[in-house]
């Protein structure tokens, strides 16, 4: 855990924040500021651990799905990705200052019936300025290490943070490695806005490592209005047309089957017609995923695969490597695998996790169904692949499996801990042997940023008051509980709080409390009757808890469950489910599977409708 990676050396100026910049800046390149930007010279190496195979290899390759916080994760890409991914693709917070939510409906139950539905928060979009730029910044500084030479980056964003994200991207890949800011506007009915424009659109901005850069030309089919212009030649029964030559010389015969289409410009958007009385535009380029799209995996922010579809194959050929580290509903991973290419994703989200694993399970279905040949119609060509790389494996990084659900990782930490819960006291969470305990951020590492509200909310009347007493005491005796830290985090905040002494243990739960074991709530009671596994009852406790708030029934346990996997010869600890019971949206588990006569030590994983999965040996 102390191999450290090296950034290069542009980026690591001798300096702590940007108060303390000393530099002359080059003329044409200025750099974007914030309070505390702080230089990202090194980052360590973090573990990652295999818990899950789905499918088989292809030359070698297996897909690659991590669950943890992106720095770690990419930084322990480092040691065998770097310069050897050819695109990125991300879809990062935008700063939208939301809460977005994922609509939680019982199995078999109509989803329009409000009593049988409810939301759960899947992720928090509100950050301090300061503290969202550092953020991206120090993911970007990596992207670029983990790009290869021919490689790009597209950053999906929209007006909230586009201008400061660009400027970052112009300080890391250079401004003359800035290729495109694409528009995407999608299709929506137009709401009235308090004094301004209605939004409709987002911005994706598209930088590249070198000038020698993958590009492959899009095109889209021709337009009615475009196709109207020609005529039948009798002779040939072709559709032509006459057109002025640009070389001179008079006119040219141009035939309509010659020309590829119309070239994809930067912007990218719906074409409808308002004049018919319809729901949704008659023709759309790139529309967003609408509530019946068979895609549609109800996560929130989930983009179209036509969108990811047109940045694969522009900027990438088969078998190249594509990488989202932001990935959602895995839109990106899906994408990749239907054209070709292999890929790794990432997110910090269990829900993230739990629905690109049941998403990529059905693509490779349907793939390996087909033959793993794919009709890609008129659009056949020199990029459509010969092969898909339909097997992948789901690995945490710094044992992430701690927590699955970041919203209540403070109450399972308070209580594996066994802290004293704080009464009446905002700032901290609570004491233990004497200190003050501050949990801090634990869905990401803890960073300087963190520390404000320590800074800010720092009680100095009671520390002058120890003081009077007893010069030179330590006023608070502190302890910060995170999950992964920079190094310096006390000596920074020992350093923002002089002259008051203060005494600073930081607790990092992936190291310090490695072997720290956190009660699992969900029950089941599973077994074998005769060549049958039977799962006879299911107890999720979270979501039973969240019913039973909402005051819903619910008359079986299947109702409760998202998908069950069995690996019928478990070898401790890869799980490699060979029965995969994954029903379309509104049916059943089955809960009665046959065991095949060969069939050793048998685990099964059942994952309710929250992402939370059990997993129980049976003998």
């Amino acid at each position: 855990m102390t191999e450290q990676h090296e950034l290069p050396a542009k980026f690591q100026p001798d300096i702590e924040t940007v108060e303390e910049y000393r530099f002359e800046p080059i003329k044409g390149y200025p750099m974007l500021h914030w309070q505390g930007k702080r230089p990202f010279e090194s980052t360590q190496y973090y573990p990652a651990q295999l818990k899950e195979t789905h499918g088989e290899e292809t030359d070698g390759w297996f897909n690659r799905i991590y669950w943890g916080d992106n720095l770690q994760v990419m930084s322990h890409l480092l040691k065998e990705f770097r310069g050897k991914v050819n695109l990125i693709y991300i879809d990062p917070p935008f700063d939208s200052k939301a809460d977005y939510k994922k609509k939680i409906s019982l199995r078999g139950k109509q989803v329009e019936n409000d009593q049988t539905a409810f939301e759960e928060k899947q992720y928090t979009d509100i950050w301090t300025n300061d503290e969202y730029l550092q953020f991206m910044y120090e993911r970007l500084l990596i992207m670029r290490e983990l790009l290869a030479d021919d490689g790009s980056i597209y950053l999906h964003c929209d007006w909230h943070k586009n201008h400061l994200l660009r400027s970052i991207c112009n300080e890391i890949f250079g401004e003359n490695h800035f290729r495109n800011e694409i528009i995407w506007a999608y299709f929506g009915f137009k709401r009235a806005t308090s004094k301004k424009f209605p939004q409709k659109h987002d911005t994706i901005l598209s930088y590249v490592k070198s000038d020698e850069y993958i590009w492959n030309v899009q095109f889209t089919p021709h337009s009615e209005e475009y196709v109207r212009r020609f005529k039948v030649e009798k002779e040939t029964e072709r559709l032509y047309r006459d057109d002025v030559n640009p070389t001179g010389g008079g006119t040219r015969i141009i035939y309509l089957d010659e020309v590829e289409g119309d070239i994809v410009d930067s912007v990218w958007e719906d074409i409808d017609d308002e004049s018919v009385n319809v729901v949704a535009p008659l023709w759309n380029d790139i529309p967003p995923v609408n509530p019946v799209a068979k895609e549609r995996q109800n996560y929130p922010t989930q983009k179209p695969e036509a969108l990811l579809e047109r940045i694969i194959k522009a900027s990438s050929n088969p078998n190249d490597i594509v990488f989202d580290c932001f990935m959602g509903s895995g839109t990106t991973q899906a994408a990749a695998m239907k054209l070709g290419r292999r890929f790794i994703g990432a997110d910090i989200n269990l829900g993230a996790i739990q629905t690109t694993t049941k998403r990529l399970i059905g693509v490779a279905d349907e793939l390996n169904k087909a033959e793993k040949k794919l009709d890609f119609g008129e659009d056949a060509d020199e990029q459509t692949p010969e092969k898909f790389y339909t097997g992948f494996q789901v690995y945490n990084v710094n044992y992430y499996d701690f927590f699955r659900n970041e919203l209540e990782a403070k109450e399972l930490l308070t209580k594996a801990l066994e802290i004293q819960p704080a009464i009446n006291n905002s700032l901290y969470d609570g004491e233990k042997d004497g200190r003050m305990v501050k949990i801090m951020p634990v869905n990401r590492i803890a960073t300087r940023a963190d520390l404000n509200e320590l800074i800010t909310n720092f009680d100095r009347k009671r520390a002058d008051g120890i003081l009077k007493e007893n010069p030179g005491a330590t006023v608070v005796h502190l302890q910060l509980i995170c999950m992964g830290h920079e190094p310096d985090l006390a000596a920074h905040l020992k350093k923002e709080l002089h002259p008051y002494k203060i005494d600073v243990e930081v607790v990092d739960i992936l190291r310090d409390k490695s072997k720290l074991e956190f009660k699992r709530d969900s029950e089941a009671e599973i077994v074998r009757e005769n060549s049958q596994l039977v799962i006879k009852q299911f107890y999720p406790m979270n979501l039973l808890q969240k019913l039973s708030i909402e005051k819903q029934n619910v008359e079986n346990w299947r109702e409760l469950v998202e998908s069950v996997m069995i690996d019928f010869n478990y070898g401790e600890p890869i799980f490699e489910p060979k029965m995969l019971d994954i029903p379309e949206r509104n049916e059943l588990v089955k809960g009665e599977y046959k065991i095949p006569s060969d069939a050793g030590t048998i685990r099964v994983k059942v994952t309710d409708l929250l992402s939370e999965s059990l997993e129980v040996t049976v003998k």
